[in-house]
């Protein structure tokens, strides 16, 4: 008989990784006694791979988790050691932020919020069995086949919650893989769960295989840099949290090299003995991150390939060799790595490897995270089929919130695809599903303009301070920060500038052509020669505004065309959302539609015409057929929906 821990919990989240962590602080924040458990506390929030925060469209995703009221940014902040912005040379839409950080610091900092927080127990152990009672029958109604009521662990003891988040990472039915040799780990050097996997499948989940890798670290002391190009942080980085108010640490640079043919030989040589092409790992590659030996095979006609050696510490001599990432046997990782110009004598501290795990088809997820048929479990990260990070992180604040949000008998924290990255995300998992390791881009984002990083405290600050994450002085602060935007908008809209000899010679000198009549400093500020600071020294403002301040205004006066089309778009797509579909509406008993369509829409049970639309196959034609189904559906003759149609 299973003994139990005498206090119960309102909700346990399993694994303390990136999602762990903030599906934990989020449902601690919201007044919930919480249990996060994890198999080595001294690998809480670890950064197994890349030793960075952010990047194209993730630094959306953290800002949005920052907004919200997570724990990311501000994590990142006290741990980052270079800060850069990409795509600085496109417009503010695809901006994104990126730190390199120190991973013992990171690890060291979230971990001590962790232990500080009140009504957060953390706790070490290796869950492999969820406590679950089943449903007397199945409801129509969207309730799953059972509920879930706590954990037992791999010694038999027992944890009791009505909430449960698996935030489980790579460690179901995790093995790693060094050329022929592979071993059980849920990380190199971690225990697997092997246990709560096949519990799992016997609930009746559909779980897929994935894989995903690492490069090898490398000893600082036995690389010459002088043959990598520095790239440094940028010189005046902004934070990543509206709640950090200046940097501390030192600036660290990177380092960009290439590889050459030698390198490129070397691999296509030695390809059988790879782990991934030797034919032992089954699992589905991430597209967007590909192994070296990826590379090789699939651009065969590239020269050379990008090497970036990135620091992982201010305190350790161990370099991230980004881009050199393989299954390839010990001896192999030795001999490609000194092919490259710069790493002759280089010391490998970890091999890289590739590691096989288990997730769960995120299209038996709600909207909210929680699974269909269990009631009150909910899944977050890596298991639900996302790589990343930042991706782990804005799904482990989304199902603790809506974990909290249910036990308080509140609505469900939704966010749509008009609202955030993190709405896209979501809608694109539960909607579509995946089936490879799901990344975040920019290109996801139909209405990117409108969800750029700068702007989201303005989108998230008031949903997070109605949710009890962002405490009322910092929501002040951006209700302050919001009016002194619009009187400044108002200003720039307003304020006329007539043509003089000054003022002409002033726009000639920076290459805009001179005014022949008053025009509104708005006007001059569309124009590409023109930013804030040039169009204010010619009608300056009454007093110096934050940079938080102007930035936002010339982005909404230079793109604001383009801005007010995405709201239009934005009032479309509106539109069909609004068009619900109940929980208790048949797609198996509407003629018109094909029994695969019919299939797809009874597995995902979209919630709105909206999401609907966005299945997979659905065309404009079975929309409209949907429309009309559910017109007869809501004037209350279910029972006539087949005779309806001709």
């Amino acid at each position: 008989m299973t003994a139990y821990y005498s206090n119960r919990y309102d909700i346990i989240v399993i694994g303390a990784g990136h999602a762990g962590c903030e599906a934990a602080l989020a449902a601690a924040r919201m007044g919930h006694r919480t249990l996060l458990l994890a198999i080595d506390l001294d690998k809480v929030a670890a950064m197994p791979c890349s030793p960075s925060i952010g990047g194209m469209a993730k630094g959306q995703l953290v800002r949005e988790i920052d907004a919200l009221g997570g724990q990311m940014a501000r994590v990142t902040d006290q741990s980052a050691i270079q800060y850069r912005v990409l795509n600085t040379k496109k417009g503010p839409a695809v901006h994104s932020s990126r730190t390199q950080n120190d991973k013992g610091r990171y690890h060291a900092v979230m971990k001590a919020v962790i232990e500080k927080q009140p009504g957060l127990d953390l706790k070490q152990c290796l869950v492999e069995e969820l406590v679950v009672e089943e449903s007397p029958s199945a409801s129509t109604s969207g309730a799953g086949r059972g509920r879930v009521t706590g954990v037992i662990d791999r010694t038999g003891f027992g944890y009791l919650a009505p909430a449960v988040i698996l935030a489980t990472g790579t460690f179901l039915s995790g093995r790693v893989h060094i050329g022929f040799h592979s071993y059980k780990a849920g990380r190199a050097g971690e225990f697997a769960s092997y246990g709560l996997p096949a519990q799992m499948r016997q609930l009746g989940f559909e779980l897929g295989r994935m894989k995903t890798g690492t490069p090898p670290r490398l000893k600082k002391t036995s690389i010459d840099f002088s043959a990598f190009t520095a790239q440094p942080a940028d010189p005046d980085p902004r934070p990543f949290s509206i709640f950090t108010d200046k940097i501390t640490l030192p600036q660290l640079p990177s380092y960009i090299g290439y590889t050459n043919s030698t390198v490129h030989r070397l691999v296509e040589k030695t390809l059988k003995r790879s782990a991934l092409y030797s034919g032992k790992i089954k699992g589905v590659s991430a597209r967007y991150c590909p192994s070296f030996e990826d590379k090789i095979v699939k651009f065969p006609d590239r020269d050379r390939h990008q090497v970036i050696l990135e620091p992982e510490g201010l305190q350790t001599d161990e370099i991230y060799a980004s881009g050199l990432g393989n299954s390839l046997p010990m001896e192999i990782q030795i001999a490609l790595i000194r092919a490259v110009a710069g790493l002759e004598s280089a010391e490998i501290m970890r091999p890289a490897y590739a590691i096989e795990y288990d997730f769960v088809n995120p299209l038996q997820l709600k909207a909210t995270l929680e699974t269909k048929a269990i009631d009150g479990l909910y899944m977050a990260g890596q298991i639900n089929g996302t790589s990343g990070y930042e991706e782990a992180a804005a799904q482990g604040l989304w199902a603790g919130i809506n974990a909290a949000c249910r036990l308080q008998g509140r609505p469900p924290f939704i966010l749509d695809r008009s609202q955030a990255y993190m709405g896209v995300m979501i809608d694109d998992l539960v909607t579509r599903g995946t089936r490879e390791p799901y990344r975040m881009f920019t290109s996801r984002a139909e209405y990117r303009l409108i969800l750029r990083e700068d702007n989201a405290d303005r989108r998230l600050a008031e949903i997070g301070h109605e949710l009890g994450l962002i405490d009322a002085d910092k929501v002040k602060d951006v209700r302050a920060r919001e009016k002194m935007i619009a009187a400044e908008m108002d200003r720039v809209r307003h304020t006329v500038i007539k043509p003089t000899p000054a003022v002409n010679a002033y726009l000639d000198a920076r290459g805009s052509s001179a005014l022949k009549s008053g025009v509104h400093l708005s006007q001059l500020l569309k124009r590409a020669q023109l930013d804030y600071q040039a169009v204010d020294a010619l009608a300056p403002a009454a007093r110096p505004l934050p940079a938080q301040v102007t930035d936002q205004v010339q982005i909404e006066i230079k793109y604001e065309g383009y801005i007010q089309r995405q709201r239009r778009e934005i009032a479309r797509y509106k539109d069909l959302e609004r068009i619900k579909l109940p929980p208790q509406f048949d797609f198996g008993n509407i003629p018109g539609l094909s029994n695969e369509l019919k299939q797809k829409l009874g597995r995902v049970r979209p919630a709105s015409l909206g999401q609907a639309s966005r299945i997979e196959g659905i065309t404009p034609a079975a929309i409209s057929v949907l429309m009309v189904a559910l017109k007869v559906f809501n004037a209350g003759k279910p029972g006539r929906q087949k005779d309806s149609f001709p």
